[in-house]
């Protein structure tokens, strides 16, 4: 789940597709802090139910951040329940990355609660409605996650959430045998791109690894595999299996001799931080520009001021991060390179300047 192996394959010469495309997932547990590896992933079944809203007032806003409010005190008539007042068709249940963007919008323009990255998940109505007891048969194990993270009861008061992206929709370019540009290399499962356009639904992650696995692959690459049936049996004495092992050899060798100042963790956080500012949820060419200055010179400043612990020859997860680090920014460079490319909205790639006047694709 790292890039990597795509990654040193694209270098290799195989074909990349679509790495500007990224899944947004709209409910996420928020950002309460700097030390937190990931936001935690909440179901999207939750908006089955759910009501998504904030203040209408953007003083009930400010107050509820200052902690002088809570949100069961906000009347009924003062909740704004975006989504359902501006897609009434759909209401809570639009697309992802539609219900992402609509909760940015209204954070941005200062009416968001917590930390001013979040809005409400509200279950009074469902409560209310259908009784707890149905309720917490749904969604019993997903509230009482909720309540382990962020201390606080969802069935008392509205869940807080705000969207991340999830994967990037992109991966290595494979033929309908799954095979790569580079003939008898094939990449099944989310390595590659086939199933995954524009717009992607979680249950598509299960679907590509199992479809490839199960029902693709044991029938296409036996189709490469026949031609060298004969093929006498290769040891790692061939000047390839030399070649890539110096290879590697030199790159672990280079990042343990830096001896920088800077930790793994220093430039992974950095560089996340950059790519979900100037290459997320909306984009736009200065912004996107600026990420591709930003991150080469990131690249440059990795090279030269890591600092790696430990030995080389010893269990070393600081060295196998950094390796996955190194990878990662320029895998992010690829993906603001597409973006900026891409001159165009849609699904999973929105373009400020590809807009329409209510904000859409």
């Amino acid at each position: 789940s790292n890039g990597s192996a795509a990654w040193q394959i694209y270098k290799k010469g195989a074909y990349f597709a679509n790495p500007a495309y990224v899944q947004i997932h709209p409910t996420c547990i928020p950002v309460h802090g700097s030390f937190q590896s990931k936001l935690t992933l909440m179901s999207e079944s939750l908006r089955n139910d759910g009501r998504i809203w904030v203040p209408k007032k953007i003083e009930d806003a400010e107050a509820i951040r200052e902690g002088k409010l809570k949100p069961t005190e906000i009347a009924e008539e003062d909740r704004d329940y975006y989504l359902e007042r501006r897609y009434p068709a759909f209401g809570n249940l639009v697309p992802r990355d539609v219900a992402s963007r609509a909760a940015k919008e209204r954070c941005d323009a200062g009416y968001g609660v917590g930390t001013g990255l979040a809005v409400y998940l509200d279950f009074s109505d469902a409560i209310n409605r259908l009784g707890k007891d149905v309720v917490e048969a749904r969604y019993g194990n997903l509230f009482q996650m909720y309540e382990k993270i962020v201390d606080d009861n969802p069935y008392e008061t509205p869940m807080m959430i705000y969207p991340a992206i999830h994967y990037t929709m992109g991966g290595v370019w494979v033929d309908y045998e799954l095979m790569t540009t580079i003939p008898g290399l094939y990449a099944i499962g989310e390595a590659n791109f086939s199933d995954h356009g524009a717009n992607r639904l979680g249950a598509s992650a299960l679907m590509q690894g199992l479809a490839d696995g199960y029902f693709v692959l044991p029938y296409t690459i036996q189709n490469y595999l026949a031609d060298d049936i004969q093929t006498p049996r290769m040891t790692t004495e061939e000047p390839e299996f030399v070649a890539a092992e110096e290879e590697v050899t030199s790159q672990i060798d280079k990042m343990m001799s830096i001896k920088g100042s800077k930790s793994v963790d220093t430039f992974h956080k950095e560089f996340g931080l950059k790519l979900w500012d100037l290459v997320g949820m909306a984009r736009n060419k200065e912004g996107l520009e600026q990420a591709l200055k930003d991150f080469q010179e990131m690249k440059a400043s990795f090279w030269k001021d890591i600092k790696i612990p430990g030995e080389k020859n010893e269990l070393n997860p600081e060295l196998e991060k950094a390796g996955r680090v190194a990878d990662f920014i320029e895998i992010g460079e690829l993906m603001a390179r597409d973006a900026l490319d891409r001159e165009e909205s849609c699904g999973g790639h929105f373009r400020e300047e590809h807009q329409t006047e209510e904000g859409e694709a």
